[in-house]
């Protein structure tokens, strides 16, 4: 199994940074785009993403793939993807373990689902058929959580690492959505870390959250907290030189603040990386 290789640390492209990107080319190793921006044909935001192509690396990241929802897979959004995939060439496709609708309605939110064994059957073979269709290996990633379910028969951990190894998918380990889910859930999140099967990971997401006494939710609009580097470099130190990508989708910051948080999670990396390798030596 080739794993690909990191692409170093990357952003969320978003349209609020476009003129910014484009004119001042900044220092950033990739960007992951919204696959669903750029799914209508033709406007502005194609047009803008193939200037973009021009200078950097993309990976491309849906939010309504539904992957456990028990709609059949819909073969037109999956058409719509891989045109999109094919005109753009992204390193790798990902998408979210949750379903989003029903009965052909999109709620428009990531929502959870039992970790059963009929659970785990359904989406493993669901993801087979998207990757057969799209002709490739998809990352799929953890999703944060506020309920559970009293039917699950394994934890989410246990859960994420059977579908990876049966379906044979990459992961994508959103290391914010580990932070979450565990205050929310109370369990360890080094636990989970280090539950994560390392040939299977190929990118890590990092972002900020929203703080309330009982409970986290996943924003995706403050800095990235010190707990959560803490538990980056934990992810380091365990997987070793993977793609890491910082994703901010509201109360937008100077472009500056977010090329310095991407230059801390260098700094983190570098060191656990270091550190890792001295271990091993």
């Amino acid at each position: 199994m080739d794993k690909p290789s990191s692409l170093g640390f990357g952003l969320g492209l978003r349209p609020v940074y476009y003129q910014e990107i484009l004119e001042k080319k900044p220092r950033v190793d990739w960007f992951e785009v919204i696959s669903e921006n750029y799914m209508t044909p033709g406007g502005r935001p194609l047009a803008i993403l193939e200037r973009i192509r021009a200078d950097y690396p993309i990976v491309m990241h849906g939010v309504s793939l539904s992957l456990a929802s028990t709609d059949p897979l819909d073969l037109g959004y999956l058409r719509a993807l891989k045109r999109l995939a094919d005109r753009f060439q992204p390193e790798w496709i990902s998408d979210h373990l949750c379903w989003t609708g029903v009965h052909g309605v999109n709620l428009h939110d990531l929502l959870p689902i039992p970790y059963t064994f009929e659970a785990l059957a359904h989406v493993v073979e669901r993801i087979k058929r998207i990757q057969d269709f799209l002709g490739r290996r998809i990352a799929i990633e953890n999703v944060s959580s506020y309920v559970a379910f009293a039917e699950s028969e394994m934890n989410e951990w246990s859960f994420i690492r059977e579908m990876a190894e049966r379906s044979d998918c990459w992961l994508l380990l959103d290391v914010n959505n580990v932070f979450v889910s565990g205050f929310n859930h109370d369990f360890d999140e080094a636990e989970f870390i280090d539950a994560i099967p390392v040939e299977r990971v190929v990118q890590f997401h990092l972002a900020g959250h929203t703080e309330h006494v009982t409970h986290k939710i996943d924003t995706h609009d403050q800095p990235i907290c010190e707990k959560v580097w803490s538990l980056y470099e934990r992810a380091c130190r365990r997987f070793g030189r993977i793609s890491t990508m910082i994703e901010r989708d509201d109360n937008f910051p100077a472009f500056e603040e977010l090329l310095a948080e991407l230059d801390r999670a260098r700094s983190i990396a570098a060191f656990a990386i270091l550190t890792m390798e001295e271990v091993a030596a």
